[in-house]
């Protein structure tokens, strides 16, 4: 059977030269859809550790708590995502986690105060606001031993790459800045199907983040994650073809979305085609017949002139080229006058990942403003080259089983992705505890809500949630844990299961040991103008 895809990139491809390479009459041809693929012999080849965890969306009713006074009565919830008890928000922040110790058995205790600031901010045009909150999560370390003691302090937080300058904990220890080493678990969440429930077995081309704290308590609770997140990169050393190509040339004064396009046969059993810069991909699963067709580069569309097919296995053999009017590549559509030069190179999987790497970093900072936060300035390459080879063993072409989303080989969408993909990221820094004394330590951060999407038309629009889990994932031997508000004037609670009384000045609480989960749920109160 014949498939087509043609890669619709946000941002690098103009609306009306999709509109133009897609002709009305072969636009359902374009659909998104992936091919079955076979397990690649070369797979056992790799150098690598890379244990794949499961994470399963949570399939039932969410119950909820709302309304009364500070939010202390019972009640329903809304739909989406969030956690078990108050509003289930369409957007899920995840909790602030707890402070632990990469060594155990340990005779350290530790208390611990979490405190939500809601002073108002402003954006960039200084135009108040009231979004997030800063978050400080305090703990007094003690020793009652003879002997001082010594531990690798882990701080796990939410984010992804793309967030991290702005999501990163600052951390001090004994009053003093810490320096804190970055580690990045892998993508935590999992896939969906693209037709809702139709075929959510057979259809992964969806990505399903984390929606509630119970799914971090998944993710978390048994420790492989974290191994996974202090573990080292897959090593790649995987010798493969590659071809380039370079020096393009096209009719763009006639035939604004000029397309070229590369046709060859392989055996679908001893080949595997991993791509970069390409816009189509057509392919007949029987014979093995195979076309990869890219825009031509003009100068104008923002896009990567980076072309690239990596060739696993047998190598491709004799190729064509043809030029045509649009995307579409259609019969009876070939045009002349577009041509490139390609070069075939034999070289590593590693080795090319690192080079595509290296330009999708120059070709993402290309696309932002000067004083534009940047991913890659917070992000070392090093972790970003070994996230995307991850991802690429991990759900992709060389996992064996391949998602749906990654089956085509297209490493733009790997590489792009990487960036954005939820995770749970660690600060690792060393913090002695003298003989029968104690150290503070504290993590400083802005902590983004969950919420509702505005336009969604949800009641819960406007509302603001928060989480923290008291013990989830952390080795330490808690014996105290409070929470406590600030700067409330301009908020409102309305759902929590804290205990906060804003309206009798109770602005601090002692959490329940026993309760694993705490949520706050708050709005901002309406300005007199």
């Amino acid at each position: 059977m014949k498939r087509e895809r043609l890669f619709q990139i946000l941002g690098l491809v103009d609306d009306d030269l999709i509109e133009e390479a897609v002709p009305a009459s072969s636009a359902a041809a374009f659909k998104r859809r992936a091919a079955t693929r076979r397990l690649l012999g070369l797979a056992a080849c790799l150098v690598l550790i890379c244990g794949l965890g499961l994470w399963l969306r949570s399939g039932g009713a969410m119950n909820g708590v709302s309304g009364g006074a500070d939010g202390m009565a019972p009640g329903a919830g809304s739909g989406g995502s969030g956690h078990s008890e108050g509003t289930v928000f369409m957007s899920y922040a995840g909790p602030v986690f707890p402070l632990t110790a990469l060594e155990t058995g340990s005779c350290l205790t530790a208390e611990r105060t979490l405190t939500w600031d809601f002073a108002p901010g402003a954006y960039a045009d200084g135009e108040p606001r009231q979004w997030g909150a800063e978050v400080t999560d305090r703990y007094v370390l003690s020793n009652p031993g003879s002997e001082d003691v010594t531990v690798t302090a882990l701080y796990p937080f939410a984010g992804n790459f793309d967030s991290l300058a702005r999501v990163r904990p600052a951390v001090s220890v004994g009053g003093a800045a810490a320096e804190a080493a970055l580690y990045a678990g892998p993508y935590a969440g999992g896939f969906s199907s693209a037709y809702g429930e139709e075929d959510p077995d057979h259809d992964t081309l969806n990505l399903a983040g984390l929606n509630s704290w119970e799914e971090y308590q998944t993710l978390l609770e048994d420790g492989a994650y974290l191994s996974q997140a202090l573990g080292e990169y897959p090593v790649l050393d995987v010798p493969v073809t590659v071809y380039h190509f370079s020096d393009f040339e096209a009719p763009h004064e006639k035939y604004q979305a000029a397309t070229q396009a590369v046709t060859f046969t392989i055996d679908p059993e001893a080949t595997e085609i991993l791509c970069y810069g390409f816009n189509g991909q057509s392919w007949d699963d029987e014979t093995g017949w195979r076309q990869y067709s890219y825009f031509v580069p003009d100068g104008v569309r923002r896009e990567s002139a980076t072309k690239v097919l990596v060739v696993l296995g047998e190598d491709i053999g004799d190729y064509t080229l043809q030029g045509y009017k649009d995307g579409g590549c259609e019969a009876g559509e070939e045009v002349d006058g577009v041509s490139c030069t390609v070069t075939r190179e034999e070289t590593t999987l590693d080795a090319v990942l690192d080079r595509l790497c290296r330009e999708y970093r120059t070709f993402y900072t290309q696309g932002r403003a000067l004083d534009q936060e940047n991913a890659f300035d917070s992000v070392p390459f090093s972790m970003y080259r070994g996230a995307v080879s991850q991802l690429l063993t991990q759900y992709g072409l060389l996992s064996g089983r391949p998602k749906d989303r990654y089956a085509d080989g297209r490493l733009d969408d790997i590489l792009s992705e990487t960036l954005f993909h939820q995770r749970v990221l660690y600060l690792a820094f060393p913090v002695t505890v003298p003989a029968g004394g104690s150290m503070t330590v504290e993590c400083r951060m802005w902590k983004e809500p969950s919420y509702d999407f505005h336009c969604s038309g949800s009641e819960n629009v406007g509302l603001q949630g928060y989480d923290l889990v008291t013990r989830l994932g952390s080795s330490l031997n808690f014996t105290r844990q409070t929470a406590a508000l600030e700067n409330t004037e301009g908020i409102e609670i309305v759902r929590q299961n804290l205990g906060f009384d804003l309206a009798s000045g109770v602005t601090w609480v002692e959490l329940d040991m026993e309760q694993e989960h705490c949520y706050l749920e708050i709005r901002i109160k309406e300005q007199d103008t």
